[in-house]
C-alpha cells in the first residue's frame, strides 16, 4: 500500500517556525515531484511548495521567502520548513506527489498521484 504520511504539525505563536515532514512508503518516489499544499477552514486548498526529482522547487506567492522545501530521496521523504509564521498560515497541510513537472496540470487541477491525510498547524497572534 502506497502512503504518504504527514507529521510535524502543532501549535506556534505568530513569528514561530516549524517544520512538517512527509513520509513515502509502498514505493519509491525518486521519479516523482513532491510538494504541500494547504486548507484553511472554508477555503479552498491551494499550493504552498514543490520539489523536483532534480530538485527544483516552486512557491506559492504567500509563503516566498517564508517557506523552504527539501527532499531525502533516499528517505523517500520531504520536507516543509517554515519561518516567521502567521496566523494566516494557519491550515491543514497535505503532502502530495506526482509523475507530473510542477506547475502541469495535475498540479493546478489538484489530481495528484498521491496524497497524505494532512497535519494541522495553526498559528496564534
Amino acid at each position: 500500500q502506497v502512503q504518504l504520511v504527514e507529521s510535524g504539525g502543532g501549535l506556534v505563536q505568530a513569528g514561530g517556525s516549524l517544520r512538517l515532514s512527509c513520509a513515502g512508503s509502498g514505493r519509491t518516489f525518486s521519479t516523482y515531484a513532491m510538494g504541500w499544499f494547504r486548507q484553511a477552514p472554508g477555503k479552498e486548498r491551494e499550493f504552498v511548495a514543490a520539489i523536483s526529482w532534480s530538485h527544483t522547487s516552486a512557491y506559492g506567492d504567500s509563503v516566498k521567502g517564508r517557506f523552504t522545501i527539501s527532499r531525502d530521496i533516499a528517505k523517500n521523504t520531504v520536507y516543509l520548513q517554515m519561518n516567521s509564521l502567521k496566523p494566516e498560515d494557519t491550515a491543514v497541510y497535505y503532502c502530495a506527489a506526482d509523475k507530473e513537472t510542477i506547475g502541469g496540470s495535475a498540479w493546478l487541477s489538484l489530481r495528484m498521484d498521491y496524497w497524505g491525510k494532512g497535519t494541522l498547524v495553526t498559528v496564534s497572534s
